[in-house]
């Protein structure tokens, strides 16, 4: 029988995870994030929730983190929106609880890597993963490994300066929030409903995004896009005015074999964390 592997994707509100036996993900389950306890606190709930799995026997465990890591020695450098977890030895506290090997990357990462290796980016070599919830993450896939540069830093356009802010200020629910005081699902569903203050918010994110693809097009031309995130699927609302900002792009070759895809997985962070384990496996057995 092919060996289990745990995935677990550590958010601000819910510690997600779930199991990939024979190359499906099965048996999710979520509890919420003890977000403002201390470490100790944080780590025994991660602990348990992860003994609750152990009935699989995983082979190895992949988390996802929303914050910078350091990979090579699973040390979570910072998380914003769990105050007490800054500079944890993630990776070693988990690893001598368990006696499994144990990888740790961005969430973003995660992201990119789900994508690429179970939903719609399996067929691209050279892939960006973007998500668009209440911030920003990217990550980035290159002659088909993930790349996660220094600290999992990679692919963090969320800081890159725009305009008067950054990116994640335009190309997240941020923009919704500040500009137009809602959050962008209730916003949709007045766009969808022929609201036009509604419709021009999504044509001005859709400017947005595409001033931010032009952006990855100049640094690294990949052959697609993919979007996760709740705001993707809003994407009929601002597509018109994402594709018009890229018509801007100056070399119109490279456009003529980009794609812009959605993601249809909706554990991708999870097939993500699954997928660390995997590919450090087939490292070791090449």
């Amino acid at each position: 029988m092919e060996k289990a592997i745990l995935g677990i994707d550590i958010g601000g509100t819910g510690i997600k995870g779930g199991v990939l036996i024979k190359g499906h993900l099965e048996d999710i389950r979520s509890i919420p994030t003890p977000a403002h306890e201390d470490k100790e606190h944080i780590l025994e709930t991660i602990a348990v929730f992860i003994e609750s799995y152990l009935e699989y026997d995983p082979a190895g465990i992949g988390v996802g983190i929303p914050g910078l890591v350091n990979v090579e020695e699973g040390i979570v450098l910072g998380l914003s929106n769990i105050p007490a977890f800054q500079h944890v030895e993630l990776g070693k506290f988990l690893t001598e609880r368990f006696a499994r090997p144990v990888f740790i990357n961005n969430d973003a990462n995660c992201f990119a890597l789900g994508v690429h290796k179970f939903g719609v980016g399996r067929k691209f070599k050279n892939m960006i993963g973007i998500t668009l919830g209440t911030g920003l993450g990217g990550g980035i896939v290159i002659n088909g490994h993930l790349y996660s540069g220094v600290n999992s830093a990679a692919g963090e356009w969320c800081s890159v300066p725009y305009l008067e802010h950054n990116f994640e200020h335009y190309c997240s629910g941020k923009f919704f929030l500040n500009y137009y005081q809602s959050k962008p699902k209730a916003l949709a569903k007045r766009a969808m409903a022929g609201d036009l203050v509604a419709q021009k918010a999504f044509d001005e994110f859709g400017h947005h995004l595409g001033e931010l693809f032009k952006h990855i097009l100049y640094t690294l031309a990949p052959e697609a896009i993919i979007l996760g995130g709740s705001i993707r699927k809003s994407f009929p609302l601002f597509k018109a005015s994402l594709e018009h900002t890229l018509s801007t792009f100056a070399y119109p070759t490279v456009l003529e074999n980009f794609q812009i895809l959605l993601s249809e997985l909706d554990e991708t962070a999870i097939h993500g964390a699954v997928a660390l384990v995997e590919i450090e496996e087939e490292t070791v057995n090449s």
